[in-house]
């Protein structure tokens, strides 16, 4: 592999993992805190955190993460026959499916339902709060299989 693909497998790999991160503190104690409030705060709050959520630092993180699984993706289809090349399009796939798949299938339509008061908060929760389960997990595991991937690589 040459050192820019190595690169920027690595920084796929963090991104990965730092979109985990982010999952995960939503799945950890933010939605716990908000859970804590009584329902019409809960609902305010969170909605509030889907306005400040549509900026910059999470936009970039989340398309340019996954931007560079495609950019993965299309590498190890082209060298498939190199050591790790399916670890690559498993994690890199792993992400998507995690990182956009998820959120763009669940979790925003759910926040504009919110937004618009087409749905109750507990039932917001029911959907949105398992869906952000799923998106950790599948983006942790996409981390940790791009991780083999660049070990295997090697």
């Amino acid at each position: 592999m040459s050192r820019t693909w190595e690169v920027l497998t690595a920084a796929t790999t963090v991104g990965s993992g730092l979109l985990a991160g982010v999952f995960f503190a939503f799945s950890a104690f933010v939605m716990s805190g908000l859970r804590r409030l009584p329902e019409p705060g809960g609902a305010a709050a969170m909605r509030s955190l889907n306005v400040t959520a549509v900026r910059p630092p999470l936009m970039i993180a989340l398309f340019g993460v996954s931007a560079l699984c495609v950019a993965i993706v299309v590498r190890a289809l082209t060298t498939w026959s190199q050591p790790g090349a399916a670890w690559l399009l498993a994690g890199a796939a792993l992400t998507i499916v995690g990182a956009l798949g998820v959120t763009s299938a669940i979790n925003v339509p759910l926040n504009d339902r919110l937004e618009s008061g087409a749905v109750t908060w507990s039932r917001f929760l029911a959907g949105w709060e398992p869906a952000n389960h799923a998106r950790t997990v599948l983006c942790l595991a996409g981390c940790a299989v791009l991780l083999v991937a660049a070990v295997r690589r090697h």
